[in-house]
């Protein structure tokens, strides 16, 4: 399966932080045709380092608000 990765710089500066969208296309395989999007990179506030998010679907629980990561591992299912 071949996949591609494509980068969107934040040239808006809005939210702060956001220095990129990511997109995850697949070009062969049974996913052929299709992408992945919600990907985000970030700066850290101590500007040190950089984060990605993935994709999560939000619910409500209670009236609280929580995520399920939709990119999990496959090798430690506890993690």
């Amino acid at each position: 399966m071949d996949i591609s990765i494509k980068f969107f710089p934040n040239d808006k500066g809005a939210p702060a932080g956001k220095l990129a969208d990511a997109e995850l296309f697949f070009e062969s395989g049974p996913l052929a045709g299709l992408k992945l999007i919600g990907f985000g990179v970030w700066q850290r506030r101590d500007g040190a380092s950089l984060n990605v998010t993935f994709p999560a679907r939000s619910y409500s629980v209670n009236g609280e608000r929580r995520s399920f990561a939709l990119l999990r591992p496959t090798t430690d299912q506890d993690a």
